[in-house]
Parts: C-alpha cells; sequence; structure tokens
C-alpha cells in the first residue's frame, strides 16, 4: 500500500514534466515558425512580383502570380545592352575574389595569433576584438579618402582591397585552430622537419576547413549584399555591383514606373548565386565537420 501510494505522486511529478517539456518544445517550434515566416515573406513576395509587369505590380493582390516573369527577364537583359548582367559579373567578381583572399588571410592571421608566441600577441587580439565591433559604415568614408589619395577609388580595386582582412574572420579563425588543431601534432611536425609553411597548409588547413568554410560564406554573402562601400567608391556604372545597380534603377522608377518591375526581377534573380553557393558549401561543411569529428 505504501510502495503504490509512493509511486502515484512519482508518475504524476513525471506526468508533469512530460507536459512542461511539450509545452517548451511547442513554444520553441512556434518561435522559429514565426521567425521562418518573417524571413521568407519577402522572398515570397518577390517571387510572386517578379512575374507581374509593370501595370499589374501595384493594382493586382500581392500574392498572386501572373506571366509575365520570362518577359520581365528579356526586358532586363536587353537594358542597356545588358549592364544587369555586367552588373552580375562585377558582383561575382567582388564576393568571390574578396571572400577567397579575405578567408586566406584570416586563416594565416588566425593561425598565428593561436599557435605562435610574440610580443604584443595580447594587443593585436585586443585590437582585433575592437575591430569586430566597429560597423564596416564607419570606416568606408575614411577608406574613400585613404584610397583616393593613391588613385584607387572608382575601380575595382577601390570595392576588393578593404574587403580583405575581416576582424570576424580573423577571430573565427583564432578560435577554431585554438581548439581543433592540437599543439602536439604541429610539434611531432617540426620534430619531423616540417616547416611552418608546410605545417600550415599540410596539418592546420584541412584540421580547420570547417571554420574557413564558414568564413568564405560570411565574407560571401556580406560583400554580395553591400552597399554602402561601393556606392561610395565607385561613379562609373560599368563597375557597379548588383545593389548600386538596383538601387540607382530603383531611383529611376519614380519617373518610369516600368522599371520597378526590372528592379523586383533583378533582385529575384541575384538572390539565385547565393542559394546555391548555400546549398553546394553545406554540402562541404558537413562532410568536414564529420571529419573534424573522426579526427578529433
Amino acid at each position: 500500500m505504501a510502495a503504490t501510494l509512493v509511486s502515484v505522486p512519482a508518475r504524476s511529478s513525471r506526468a508533469l514534466a512530460a507536459t512542461a517539456r511539450e509545452r517548451a518544445s511547442f513554444l520553441s517550434t512556434a518561435v522559429l515558425l514565426i521567425g521562418a515566416l518573417y524571413c521568407l515573406l519577402p522572398i515570397v513576395w518577390v517571387v510572386f512580383a517578379s512575374t507581374k509587369d509593370g501595370g499589374e505590380l501595384f493594382t493586382t493582390n500581392t500574392f498572386v502570380p501572373s506571366t509575365h516573369l520570362w518577359d520581365n527577364i528579356v526586358e532586363l537583359t536587353q537594358y542597356r545592352g545588358g549592364l544587369y548582367w555586367r552588373w552580375m559579373l562585377n558582383t561575382a567578381l567582388y564576393a568571390g575574389v574578396g571572400a577567397l583572399l579575405s578567408t586566406v588571410v584570416s586563416a594565416l592571421a588566425g593561425f598565428a595569433l593561436a599557435k605562435y608566441e610574440f610580443k604584443g600577441k595580447a594587443a593585436v587580439f585586443t585590437v582585433l576584438l575592437a575591430g569586430v565591433l566597429v560597423p564596416g559604415v564607419i570606416l568606408a568614408i575614411p577608406q574613400y579618402f585613404m584610397l583616393a589619395q593613391i588613385g584607387l577609388t572608382n575601380t575595382y580595386w577601390a570595392v576588393l582591397l578593404p574587403q580583405i582582412v575581416s576582424p570576424y574572420g580573423i577571430y573565427l579563425a583564432r578560435i577554431y585552430t585554438s581548439a581543433s588543431v592540437p599543439t602536439d601534432v604541429i610539434e611531432a611536425a617540426r620534430t619531423d622537419g616540417a616547416g611552418d609553411f608546410r605545417i600550415f597548409w599540410r596539418i592546420a588547413i584541412p584540421m580547420m576547413s570547417p571554420a574557413l568554410v564558414t568564413i568564405f560564406l560570411f565574407q560571401f554573402v556580406g560583400i554580395w549584399n553591400n552597399f554602402m562601400l561601393p556606392y561610395i567608391m565607385l561613379g562609373n556604372d560599368s563597375l557597379y555591383p548588383i545593389t548600386v545597380g538596383l538601387n540607382g534603377l530603383l531611383n529611376q522608377g519614380s519617373s518610369v514606373p516600368a522599371l520597378y518591375s526590372l528592379v523586383v526581377t533583378g533582385a529575384l534573380l541575384s538572390i539565385i548565386p547565393l542559394v546555391a553557393l548555400f546549398l553546394v558549401l553545406q554540402r562541404f561543411w558537413k562532410v568536414d565537420l564529420g571529419a573534424g569529428a573522426v579526427k578529433a
């Protein structure tokens, strides 16, 4: 009888705990769904709006598709002799080369900060942390004046050079290297006669690859979506990236409303490379994380 009396409260407490977990799980799922809806709703709007011509864009229901997507793409392609695709190539150049160089610099600097001892290391890392907290917009004007002094404004270099050093990328590489690249392995390689560059390239890089993929993805997306820096640095529309070029089209739309449909279509096309890149890198990301776990 006593055992029965004790087991009933125990079962009741377990039931209450299970109910609490279910409620917490439901609330978490609801919050995530609301967040996903908040993020995806503008994209859904762009998809539907890009199927409409200039007359339908502001006169029909927002989420009712039309049949003018291909016409809009053709018209966008023909705009000023294919200037939009020049913007797309410029953006791919800025984002691809800038992200690649930034990843290389981040890997080198992060490895050095994590595995080497040198005078002023703590001060360098403190400045690096401060750089993470400084918005890039604040640095755009000083960077413009610096590059203007050497005649590099209104060139590809004006957009590429400021993107090479990423404080957050270096910070992430440093933290990941400290955790994933054992010092014992480096010392063993030195004992076997390996030089610093060989250790970095053959040992550190494979172990750091998940972090490097992350840095590349963040930098690529950040440069692809960057507006302020190229807007300040560039004056020739043939050098514009997608963001600045579409902003110019949007401003012209006040006098030529038909251009609004081209802006929306261009925004939709500019999303596709980012989605494709994320899907490709996500696959390598998972492979690299699994390889790192096996090595660990």
